[in-house]
């Protein structure tokens, strides 16, 4: 491709075609000064769109784009539409190339449906009408105002109760559940809006003290405001920055502490932590403004304070990950092509997935992303339900370094953002392989305008490797058959990270949860020959801080109807004596865990812990009760101290196993406001009531965590690690439900 050309949409904006940047990989600055002179000589006027040829198995091309535009070059900030409507722009760009690549084989399509009122469901999502809809009746009959910020508009689940009464094709209750925010006063509100009826169900304040997740309108105010701050802008020319446009601030959660300044109680705070940028493509991360806070009252969008704790270098190199500065792409690859010419195994009717025996329905929150409902198998002619809902309901990313510019680091990215609102656009061939299905998702602005966020959730199928498989050596009798999953899956930028979540269906009726982490990792400076004690020195003078990456999955069970218990299963070697008299002995031990106190359980490699809910009220042919064991992958318990400040508002992750008793507004493991939360709340709070759980409708909640020490090998973008857990069936099936999968069709 010569000079630059042009594609144009039918109804969206043209996006520029350019050549390949000049920038050498590898460019780095070696002092402030230098910095501060490439910065402005870098500078470009606006933002645009580039096209690159990049190491892709289908041989076709991915994007790069200069991140900044002409709002923030011009210290405006990016509304929280805006930064959508840019999401989208990217996704379709990407959608488009990707598509020309792949339609050219014929190795993928994307599998669209269109939902009718014949298909629409209790569990579905709002729609943008809906959204519409609700944020209408709010301001009329609450009166409130266009100042007010409307953090969440999502549906009001519908109840056991009117689960039980919906029947399919007749019309349902539809409620929106409404968060609003009035910055004047600081007042939030809890409400319920009928959608059939158009009248406000309930309108409760909440307490004094909790504040709402941050939207991300407030991230993009925050960092105009902190660039229009005179002190911050002197702490900038303190260390050569003329131009800050180039600056990078990120707004995070300021916490609850013990000893925040008495003038500063109550008021909605975030710590504003800033990078720079050698130019407006550049890798800010690579070059932290070291000891550089501002304190800024999201409410008035004012910094209160800035505080500098000295000046440290900027480390001399550059970090690019984009396609624009990376070195030229291997040339050996060559394509792997994924077809499926019939179409699919899975049949999608409105937002219900039918595949291999398996049936589910896909949601999705703001605050939760995706969600399943209703997960079903089919064992002859019944539907067996397994899960009622199932979601990642917080997680939480304590930092290790204890230095007092650092101790506050840690972010609730479920509670005080909502990693649904920062989902991505997916990519056919980038993304996801395959004959891909999508869904999107819709939510609201600040102002309780829908957003569409194009292409949010990702339905595929994939190969899995050998699902069984024996031979007989003794007549040469054998047998494999190749294993099939389905994955539905969405990503999620949260600043710096990138957190893909999957959950993957197996034909032999498990189930599979799977984070998938990437991104960049959060960085701080390093003064010269300083030898980091608490991370890692990725690059010259540029650190990396211990942390982990904490999450916590909510598991509404209903493993053959609602009645259900939980068992923790170890396995145990007796003493020597009668019963062990050659020392060979071991045996799965099964203890009930009859209340919530007594099921707060950590994992126990040492024994194979493992636990298994069951129902006592439906045997298999052996007569055991039918059941689902929960497998534990990579964990580790939190490495901060117990009275921590962040283990406060984090009570969840003291243990990784929560057993409690059915309750639907307990829905997320911190607590409805972990954001600032001056005790704490959440699953301690709750298990302290000690409720039964034995034989009756109950939460199964599963935490995990992956400890990350950081490695040269991770910068600048890090290779994708996984974590997660697995469901496997428990005496659920008679036998191996996979043997009548057929053999490898080629």
């Amino acid at each position: 491709m010569r000079g630059s050309e042009t594609l144009r949409g039918e109804t969206g904006p043209s996006l520029s075609i350019l050549p390949l940047s000049a920038e050498r990989p590898g460019a780095s600055l070696s002092r402030t000064a230098r910095l501060s002179d490439t910065i402005a000589a870098r500078a470009r006027p606006t933002a645009q769109v580039s096209f690159r040829p990049a190491a892709r198995g289908f041989g076709g091309r991915c994007l790069t784009m200069d991140p900044v535009d002409q709002n923030q070059r011009e210290g405006r900030g990016l509304s929280r539409r805006g930064f959508f409507e840019r999401s989208s722009l990217v996704a379709s760009a990407m959608t488009a190339m990707c598509a020309l690549a792949h339609d050219a084989r014929g190795a993928e399509r994307d599998e669209t449906t269109v939902d009718s009122d014949q298909t629409r469901h209790p569990f579905d999502p709002l729609t943008p009408h809906e959204i519409t809809e609700a944020v209408r009746v709010i301001r009329a009959v609450k009166s409130v105002g266009p100042a007010c910020r409307f953090i969440t508009v999502a549906l009001a689940e519908p109840s056991r109760a009117e689960m039980r009464a919906y029947r399919p094709g007749e019309p349902f209750p539809r409620a929106a559940a409404v968060l609003v925010m009035d910055p004047g006063s600081g007042q939030s509100h809890e409400g319920i809006v009928d959608l059939r009826s158009g009248t406000v169900r309930s309108w409760d304040a909440v307490p004094q003290g909790l504040q709402p997740s941050v939207t991300v309108d407030e991230f993009a105010e925050c960092e105009a405001a902190v660039k229009r701050s005179p002190e911050f802008l002197a702490a900038l020319r303190k260390r050569g920055i003329d131009d800050p446009s180039l600056v990078m601030v990120d707004a995070w959660s300021a916490g609850t502490y013990g000893d925040e300044k008495p003038e500063e109680i109550g008021k909605r705070l975030v710590r504003a932590l800033a990078f720079v940028r050698a130019e407006p493509g550049d890798n800010g991360y690579a070059r932290p403004l070291d000891g550089v806070i501002a304190v800024l009252d999201l409410h008035t969008m004012k910094v209160l304070r800035v505080d500098d704790h000295g000046v440290v270098p900027f480390p001399p190199d550059a970090g690019n990950w984009a396609g624009a500065y990376l070195p030229a792409p291997r040339k050996d690859l060559k394509p792997l092509l994924i077809t499926q010419p019939d179409g699919p195994s899975f049949t999608v009717v409105g937002r219900e997935v039918l595949w291999q025996k398996w049936r589910f329905r896909v949601g999705f929150t703001p605050r939760e992303g995706l969600v399943l409902h209703d997960v079903r198998y089919r064992d002859g002619d019944r539907d067996r339900s397994i899960l009622h809902r199932a979601s990642v309901s917080e997680m939480v990313v304590p930092y290790g370094d204890p230095a007092e510019k650092y101790f506050r680091k840690n972010a609730f990215d479920i509670g005080e953002y909502g990693i649904g609102a920062m989902a991505n656009p997916l990519v056919l061939g980038c993304d996801c392989l395959g004959t891909v299905r999508y869904f999107d998702a819709h939510v609201s602005d600040s102002r309780g305008r829908p957003v569409t966020l194009k292409n949010a959730v990702c339905l595929h199928e994939e190969d899995a490797g050998v699902l069984w498989k024996h031979t007989d050596w003794r007549n040469g009798q054998s047998e494999v058959r190749r294993a099939r999953r389905l994955s539905v899956s969405f990503f999620a930028a949260v600043g710096n990270y990138d957190y893909g979540f999957f959950w993957h269906f197996s034909q032999d009726g498990s189930i599979q949860f799977e984070v998938k982490l990437t991104g960049i990792m959060n960085t701080s400076a390093l003064s010269p020959g300083e030898v980091p004690g608490y991370g890692v020195e990725i690059a010259p003078r540029l650190n990396a801080p211990f942390h982990q990456h904490i999450f916590a999955v909510r598991l509404d069970p209903g493993v053959d109807g609602p009645a259900n218990a939980v068992y923790e299963v170890n396995m145990v070697s007796p003493r020597r004596g009668p019963d062990n008299p050659h020392g060979n002995a071991f045996r799965a031990e099964a203890t009930l865990l009859a209340r919530e106190t007594a099921a707060r359980r950590r994992v126990n490699g040492a024994t194979s812990r493992f636990w298994r809910v069951v129902n006592h009220g439906q045997k298999n042919r052996l007569g055991q009760p039918v059941g689902y064991r929960l497998v534990p992958g990579e964990n580790a318990p939190p490495f901060v101290q117990p009275d921590a400040a962040v283990l406060k508002r984090a009570g969840f992750a003291t243990n990784h196993l929560w057993v409690t008793a059915y309750d639907p507004k307990q829905r997320y493991a911190a607590g409805d406001y972990p954001n600032q939360h001056p005790t704490g709340a959440g699953l301690p709070v709750w298990t302290a009531a000690d409720r039964p759980v034995v034989d009756t409708d109950l939460v199964l909640w599963y935490v995990f965590a992956h400890t990350h020490v950081p490695r040269p090998e991770d910068w600048p973008v890090m290779p994708v690690g996984s974590l997660g857990f697995w469901l496997k069936p428990d005496g659920f099936f008679d036998r191996n439900p996979a043997l009548d999968v057929p053999a490898s069709l080629i």
